[in-house]
């Protein structure tokens, strides 16, 4: 059943990958052309941002499909990673991305060009926007449901794409307009300071990306949030669990790996270890999808500063089971 379910993530993953692949090849040619038919440096700057967004799916396509090959003799953990070894490479592309907007709308304050057929402009940024809003909620949708960071990666790029696409189409918007009621005036130099805005939008994007895949890769634990629903589910199999320590978590690509050290009665069978690690293990699965456990059984014998922050016994408890002058004198040091 629970290799069904895997094989049905991978195969949504894939395909919504392969999805925004498609948007954005169609976008990417939709928006040259019309740059070129405009004349606008804010339009070139948003078909250089979908080019990004291209090339950023089909890293994430690469990924989601080679992420989920099973573990291997040179990989024992599996191959998780490689999501945000790509979320990673997608942002330094988006970061490198604005840069160049910036420079070449420089270019534009410094030599400005008229433009012309401004309402194509608007046209083709309106549509950028819908469509990209249609194709990041999907990538959301399916990347929280998996637990995807490249599908989660992509979808926080096409969603940075609505905006400026929208900040874009505003901005030729208002230069249309005004060109109709003040046709003498020169409004084309709000073109440039437009796209230097999108870019800005941009390498904020990118360096919150940076951000969080540097974090993956260094292991970082689990959101705090995460770390309780461990603390709970082991709670509520007391008084078989007596407590925990040494609890280690992070992430790997779209699986969780959690670790811990488990206090239990000392006269626990093997039997009764490996029944209590399947039940653990199925009652944390339920609510953090894609996790693996690992749990080191521990005679609760003594209370020590070790355990007592993660013990389950109330004072009163641990007071019958190990009396003050067995372990008081531990604690309170």
């Amino acid at each position: 059943m629970e290799f069904k379910q895997e094989k049905k993530n991978n195969q949504a993953k894939v395909r919504v990958a392969l999805l925004s692949v498609c948007s954005n090849t169609s976008l990417v040619i939709g928006k040259l052309t019309v740059g070129a038919l405009v004349g606008s440096v804010s339009i070139i700057s948003e078909a250089i941002h979908s080019c990004m967004d291209l090339l950023a799916a089909a890293i994430a396509f690469f990924a989601v499909k080679t992420s989920d090959t099973p573990p291997d003799q040179e990989h024992p953990y599996g191959h998780g990673k490689i999501e945000n070894v790509a979320s990673g490479i997608e942002a330094l592309l988006i970061l490198s991305a604005g840069a160049w907007i910036i420079y070449e709308s420089v270019k534009k304050i410094i030599h400005p060009e008229p433009m012309k057929m401004v309402w194509l402009g608007v046209g083709i940024m309106f549509f950028s926007s819908a469509v990209n809003l249609f194709v990041s909620r999907k990538l959301f949708k399916t990347g929280e449901e998996t637990n995807s960071p490249a599908l989660l990666a992509d979808g926080w790029h096409l969603l940075t794409d609505v905006w400026t696409s929208a900040g874009v189409m505003m901005g030729l918007l208002l230069i249309a307009v005004a060109q109709l009621f003040f046709p003498e005036k020169n409004f084309y130099l709000l073109d440039p300071f437009i796209g230097i805005a999108v870019a800005l939008i941009i390498i904020n994007t990118a360096l919150k990306l940076i951000r969080e895949s540097t974090n993956a890769l260094m292991d970082t634990r689990l959101p705090e949030a995460e770390e309780k629903t461990v603390y709970e589910h082991l709670k509520k199999l007391k008084p078989t669990t007596r407590g925990f320590h040494k609890l280690r978590t992070r992430r790997v690509g779209n699986r969780r790996f959690i670790e811990f050290h488990l206090k239990v009665d000392g006269s626990m069978s093997v039997e009764e270890a490996h029944q209590l690690s399947h039940r653990i293990e199925n009652s944390i699965e339920k609510h953090l999808k894609n996790s693996s456990v690992i749990i080191h059984y521990e005679p609760c014998s003594n209370c020590d500063n070790l355990c007592i922050e993660n013990c389950f016994l109330s004072p009163e408890e641990r007071e019958q089971a190990f009396p003050p002058s067995h372990s008081s004198k531990q604690i309170h040091e």
